[in-house]
């Protein structure tokens, strides 16, 4: 796999430098593994390659694995790589997860302020942003046809026996969170679960060959 960090921020490429999708445990390459194939089907066969994550709320797992999906797809140099979410149900980008972010390298700009802000998400100088905010899996700004569909809590995949449109389901699901917000370990899982992701992904597109 061609590596073609040089697009990436240095902090992002710097951050993925340090990874270690060596250490994964089997029982989660095994649940890896089938987003691995249908990757490598779509690059073997010079497919555009449409991911949709999705969650309940669409404001903290699904996010982080759609942003560091992208970045990985860039860093491996993978083409046609087009990352969404959604969720079974609209709400807001949790703002810590834009904290961890930044904190990661990621330049981020609010472009609309609301209940449900839109954010400007940038990984690379010369690559577009990506747009962040809560909608459901079905909105108008996400495919609607040929793209897998990864269920990143257990809550959605358990709503979502079919989603409608995706040619595959895959459920890869990370604990929430959510479930430390208020307290003083915040910030330290917020930015645990997003390693957790970043790493989980790194080992994915590290494993497709162009």
């Amino acid at each position: 796999m061609t590596i073609n960090s040089a697009v990436l921020f240095p902090e992002i490429e710097n951050l993925i430098k340090t990874l270690n999708p060596q250490y994964i445990p089997e029982e989660r390459k095994v649940i890896l593994n089938p987003l691995i194939a249908v990757l490598q089907e779509k690059v073997s066969n010079g497919q555009e390659i449409k991911i949709n994550f999705i969650c309940t709320h669409n404001s903290r797992r699904s996010h982080l694995s759609q942003i560091w999906a992208q970045t990985m797809a860039s860093y491996f140099n993978i083409k046609g790589v087009f990352s969404y979410s959604g969720g079974t149900e609209a709400t807001a980008l949790f703002p810590m997860v834009i904290e961890t972010l930044k904190n990661s390298g990621f330049q981020i700009h609010v472009l609309s302020e609301s209940k449900n802000p839109i954010y400007s998400i940038k990984y690379a100088k010369n690559e577009h942003p990506i747009i962040g905010f809560s909608k459901k899996l079905d909105d108008d700004f996400n495919p609607k046809t040929n793209f897998v569909a990864i269920m990143t809590c257990d809550s959605a995949n358990e709503a979502c026996p079919m989603v409608l449109g995706a040619e595959k389901r895959i459920p890869i699901t990370f604990e929430d969170p959510k479930v430390f917000d208020n307290t003083p370990q915040q910030a330290q899982k917020y930015a645990e679960r997003s390693l957790q992701i970043a790493t989980e992904l790194c080992y994915v597109f590290s494993q497709i060959k162009s």
